[in-house]
């Protein structure tokens, strides 16, 4: 077919378009993704798998008769966490929007199923055993009901600026989700989803006394919640001052903080830890960073601060930058699980240098456990997605002008 001349202008258009779609196309394979995020999330990754090996090398051999148990089991953990992050960023915002509610359904049926057929370790009914591992459905009925949470902030957002009902109806849900938790019980994820919860409504613009007076309410029920069972209420006491109860309620605390004294600047080298040899129990899941200090030193401890500094100011900055181009959604869902990753990162290690009392949350990334790797590659899979479409549009936009 020949093409006449005079035909030619109407086809210009058509080749704009394809021109356009290539060079977008161009771009979004050189720059799908933040590189510091993926630098910063690999060598949490990477430092966490040494650790377990190191810190578990006594207890596994003690249990399983192979020292390496745990450092293997992290690895396939590890693998799939990477497999659920490379899974999870190939699903549009979109569908995550959409289907709100269907995960909000999602969070409450894992949360009333554990109850009914979760398996019960040191009093606590938070794990379904599935036989090759045991998955704590609270780590992914979170990020369930963080997406419910920014969809209905999308949906509801002026409803939540300007009125208390539209404020108080999401909260509503968050009280009937945290009596779930506390019947496991797991005092510890409802602080986490709190905070979330929280912190993405006073993002979206919520009128401040509003937010103040909820606040209020929500600190006085935690307060409540933490009181009403002795042992919640004795570890308030044990931890400002554990070295009067050494031998019993304060032992794990006042072996975390021996860890930390022997790490001094440099450590005692990886691999070395005394405290790993039956000191100092959970060394490889709760108080793993413990093990780093006394291992790694002070410099050592700070560069995993300084990675998880990294790491946590990307996902408010890709967030940030989402709600700039006005993908709502997408901010408010990244603003969520920065929250969380916060959250867990700031409680976790002030448990393990004893200023906040003992609190069983893993550390993201290190901590020994495939439940916390599985659901962390879900969340990070979630915010690479919000990056990836958020850096498309932006080219978009640079193009039309």
């Amino acid at each position: 077919m020949r093409i006449r001349p005079t035909q030619l202008k109407s086809y210009l258009p058509t080749f704009s378009y394809v021109k356009k779609q290539c060079r977008l196309l161009h771009q979004s394979s050189t720059h799908r993704f933040d590189g510091w995020l993926v630098f910063s999330s690999l060598a949490l990754l990477t430092l966490g798998w040494l650790m377990v090996s190191s810190a578990s090398v006594a207890v596994a051999e003690f249990w399983t008769g192979n020292p390496q148990h745990f450092a293997i089991r992290q690895g396939v953990f590890a693998v799939l966490g990477l497999l659920a992050t490379f899974f999870v960023s190939q699903v549009s915002m979109t569908f995550s929007q959409q289907n709100g509610h269907r995960f909000l359904f999602l969070a409450f049926a894992l949360l009333i199923l554990v109850l009914l057929v979760g398996r019960e370790v040191n009093g606590s009914t938070r794990w379904i055993n599935f036989g090759l591992f045991n998955l704590q459905t609270s780590e992914i009925a979170k990020i369930c009901f963080t997406i419910y949470m920014a969809s209905y902030l999308t949906r509801q957002l002026q409803a939540v600026r300007e009125t208390l009902s539209g404020f108080i109806r999401p909260l509503l849900l968050m009280v009937a989700y945290g009596s779930l938790l506390i019947w496991q019980p797991d005092f510890g994820s409802l602080v986490v989803v709190m905070a979330a919860v929280m912190g993405m409504v006073f993002l979206a613009g919520v009128k401040f006394r509003h937010f103040f007076l909820v606040l209020i309410a929500a600190f006085a029920a935690l307060t409540f919640i933490a009181i009403l069972e002795p042992y919640r209420l004795q570890r308030l006491t044990t931890f400002t001052d554990p070295w009067s109860h050494q031998f019993n309620s304060g032992y794990q605390l006042t072996q975390a903080l021996i860890a930390f004294g022997r790490g001094h600047w440099v450590g005692l080298g990886l691999g070395n830890s005394v405290q790993k040899l039956f000191y100092l129990p959970e060394a490889h899941t709760d108080f793993i960073f413990s093990i780093i200090a006394e291992e790694l030193g002070l410099i050592g401890g700070l560069i995993t601060l300084g990675l998880f500094t990294l790491f946590i100011s990307r996902i408010f900055l890709i967030a940030r930058q989402c709600e700039l181009l006005g993908q709502f959604f997408s901010a408010y869902l990244c603003y969520g699980l920065g929250i969380i990753f916060t959250t867990q990162i700031l409680v976790n290690l002030g448990v393990n240098m004893g200023v906040l009392p003992t609190k069983g949350l893993t550390l993201p990334f290190i901590s020994y456990g495939g439940s916390s790797l599985i659901s962390s590659g879900i969340m990070l899979g979630l915010i690479f997605r919000a990056d990836s479409e958020r850096r498309k549009l932006a080219a978009l936009e640079q193009e039309d002008e």
